[in-house]
């Protein structure tokens, strides 16, 4: 077995211990959702994450947010429906998304990477008007593979402040260069306007969902059951379907 082999068994070994803890159970018969899912939101100090999240779970903008210290959350239901390889939707699971946000300046890193390991999927955004934030993306995805829950964890790159055209110092072509380089879904958003921010969250859901299934097909998982205590079937794998 190739070392490459090797570290995606222990990733999807690792995507199977997140779905089994992430799995309605110990004892929560009242629970309405399938699935808890953890995202956690990156990036330097002021470049909209607050008000990205905020824009995601309340379709509102707030742009008197001071900056985050340590980190906090916002929590959002939704109900994702797996596409299979024809196009067809399969079977819909009730998600309830946990989104952290972390706070940007070096003083909190060592806060911030600690709840690295416990996401399954990552929003990491730049600041259009701010090139320096986007050659700092180096930086988180080197943390990520530090941190994360494995090597190639779900990442999903966001431009945020896209409505700020007057300002962008970091063209549209120069960032999806870099996505393409560190093969990251790209999206330009604006936490103003909404632009993009669900797409972007969906995308990055179905990535996270997308890869739960290919671990179950494997058999990789550990024994699921649900509230009842009854044995968890799911679907068989399918594409993400992910317009991005």
């Amino acid at each position: 077995m190739t070392s490459k082999t090797k570290d995606y068994d222990l990733c999807m070994g690792e995507v199977g211990d997140r779905i089994s803890s992430s799995m309605v159970g110990g004892g929560n018969t009242a629970a309405d959702y399938d699935y808890l899912i953890k995202f956690l939101a990156l990036g330097d100090s002021g470049v909209g994450k607050t008000s990205f999240l905020y824009q995601y779970t309340d379709n509102l903008f707030n742009g008197k947010f001071i900056s985050t210290v340590g980190i906090d959350f916002r929590e959002k239901r939704v109900l994702h429906k797996t596409v299979g390889a024809d196009g067809t939707l399969g079977r819909s699971h009730r998600i309830h998304l946990q989104l952290w946000d972390t706070a940007g300046q070096e003083r909190f890193r060592s806060l911030t990477t600690a709840f690295f390991r416990d996401a399954m999927g990552f929003l990491l955004l730049f600041d259009l008007s701010n090139e320096e934030s986007l050659l700092n993306i180096r930086n988180w995805l080197s943390q990520l593979q530090t941190h994360a829950y494995c090597e190639n964890p779900d990442v999903v790159l966001c431009g945020n402040k896209a409505d700020l055209e007057e300002q962008r110092e970091v063209s549209e072509d120069k960032a999806r260069d870099m996505a393409e380089k560190f093969g990251l879904p790209y999206f330009e958003t604006s936490a103003a306007t909404g632009q993009n921010v669900t797409k972007a969250v969906d995308c990055l859901l179905d990535r996270v969902m997308a890869r739960m299934d290919l671990c179950l097909d494997q058999s990789k998982m550990p024994k699921l059951r649900n509230a009842d205590g009854k044995r968890v079937d799911l679907p068989p794998g399918s594409s993400s379907g992910c317009g991005c």
